[in-house]
């Protein structure tokens, strides 16, 4: 530890973050957005641990209950974009102010729901609460920060969404387990109430930074409503195609899967199609396909995709691996997965200082191949190794992960330097799609290599089956992973013009063309 803290003394790592909070606008809109990420992820990835207790409540399905999660991920997705051009034309803050207020009144309400129809749709009202504030918040942090600072600036959020997933995991356990079945579901989304008013109160301040907005630029922007319903539906339609809310088994090769999800891919290729057309044709576009021709900034969304499917990869294949395909206990997931966890609370912040004061090239496909040697070792070696090993391989993936976050962040903003919220709406939204896709991907491929009888085989002969479709399916990621580490490799971006503290010197901006 005292060797660990002399290196960080040595290498200025503490004194370079403190510049990060040199003035009392910055501190607050660092405070203020890492709040507001703690409240997005504690009302998100935590909360279908509720869905048995749900179901057992008002008595349904399973299927029925999950459709809490599923209606989050579903708007929270596809409304992403729409809600910075939102931020865009009425201002970033004012938007994610209010996303703040609605997520946290509809998780109350989420609480005191009777109906699993009232619970449904007030989690719906959560997932745009949280697409509202993610949409905005990189658009806020830009206007504080200026490029060689962005990199630790991102890393703060990145930490304090990581503890909202730590918090949640601890903290609702324990309310499932011994609040009863009347009561622990019901805490879970009420402790949503004291996160969000603390999130309330310290994004307040920045509506005073961001109240003398250029009016008048923000009167020039216009939004094509038929076009954001559109993409809404468009975007929501692939995400529903790799979920499955079909009858039968989990799987995209059964008769039931397949009549459910072959149509749902058919209809979201149209959607698709039909959007991209109305959109070149348009006057006014609710998505400017030219900003897509600088080059860098596309390569930076594409990694941006690659990197979040293989975060959704994880969670997906790890615990079908563990489970089906070694035979341990549902905790023993939890445990294979917690370093992870524990590492995304320092290492974004060791990879936006890297970013920040080096700009290395290598930093961002480095950190991509990190994460595919790890699905690498973990396809190749998982079944010849003890199961308490297995945190070991796939420690590359999550020091890459968590060395990559917050540069790619950064990377992606600074790409489109002259329309931020353009920028930040591609930002999520890519990374919503990257959920998603790698959603898909690793149970397509991993559904492919299972026998259509597997249910019906000797538990030791079934492992073996899950075993080979999880090794096909990482290795598939590993080349997924390869590709946007080539890309990344090419992306170029110019060294910062000036130190960090000369720029600052220069009072950060207050306003933008863009709202």
């Amino acid at each position: 530890m005292e060797l660990a803290l002399l290196v960080l003394r040595r290498l200025n790592v503490i004194g370079n973050f403190r510049e990060l909070g040199s003035d009392r606008q910055r501190r607050e809109t660092l405070i203020g957005l890492a709040a507001t990420q703690l409240l997005v992820q504690l009302s998100s990835m935590p909360i279908a641990l509720v869905i048995p207790s749900v179901a057992r409540h008002f008595e349904i399905d399973v299927a029925q209950a999950a459709w809490m999660v599923v209606i989050r991920l579903l708007l929270l997705g596809s409304t992403v974009f729409l809600a910075a051009r939102l931020g865009q034309k009425y201002g970033h803050v004012r938007i994610y102010f209010l996303g703040a207020i609605l997520l946290s009144v509809a998780s109350v309400l989420s609480a005191t729901s009777f109906t699993p129809t009232q619970l449904i749709l007030w989690s719906g009202v959560v997932g745009i609460g949280g697409a509202l504030i993610t949409a905005n918040s990189n658009a806020i942090l830009v206007m504080v920060f200026p490029v060689a600072e962005r990199g630790r600036a991102f890393a703060v959020p990145v930490v304090a969404a990581r503890f909202g997933t730590l918090i949640g995991l601890g903290m609702f356990g324990v309310f499932l387990q011994f609040f009863g079945l009347q009561w622990g579901w019901r805490l879970v989304f009420l402790s949503s109430l004291p996160i969000g008013l603390l999130a309330i109160w310290c994004s307040y301040p920045l509506l005073k930074y961001h109240a003398q907005q250029l009016t008048e630029e923000m009167k020039q922007v216009s939004i094509n409503y038929f076009g954001a319903t559109l993409m809404i539906a468009t975007l929501g339609t692939f995400i529903l195609s790799g979920l499955h809310i079909h009858e039968g088994a989990e799987s995209f090769t059964t008769p039931d899967a397949l009549s459910y999800h072959v149509p749902m891919h058919l209809l979201f290729l149209a959607c698709l199609a039909l959007f991209f057309v109305i959109q070149q044709r348009s006057s006014d576009p609710f998505v400017d396909f030219r900003y897509f021709k600088q080059k860098y900034f596309s390569m930076a969304l594409f990694t941006n995709t690659t990197f979040h499917l293989s975060m959704l990869a994880v969670t997906t294949l790890i615990p079908i691996l563990v489970e089906n395909g070694l035979g341990q206990a549902p905790i023993i997931v939890a445990l294979v997965l917690l370093p992870n966890q524990f590492m995304g609370l320092f290492l974004p912040t060791l990879g936006g200082w890297i970013h920040d004061r080096y700009n290395p090239r290598w930093l961002r496909p480095g950190s991509l191949l990190l994460i595919a040697s790890g699905f690498f070792l973990a396809g190749i070696f998982a079944d010849d190794i003890p199961v308490y090993m297995l945190p070991v391989l796939l420690l590359p993936i999550a020091i890459g992960s968590n060395l990559f976050n917050s540069p790619n962040n950064a990377t992606v903003m600074n790409s489109l330097p002259d329309n931020r919220g353009f920028a930040s709406g591609m930002l999520e939204t890519t990374r919503q799609m990257g959920h998603s896709v790698g959603t898909t991907v690793s149970a397509t491929v991993l559904g492919l290599a299972l026998p259509v009888a597997i249910d019906l085989m000797p538990s030791g002969e079934a492992q073996a089956h899950y075993l080979g479709g999880f090794q096909l399916s990482a290795l598939t990621v590993v080349w997924i992973m390869i590709s946007g580490s080539i890309v990344a490799m090419f992306h170029r971006t110019p060294a910062p013009s000036a130190p960090a503290r000369q720029q600052r010197e220069a009072p950060a901006p207050q306003t933008g063309g863009d709202g």
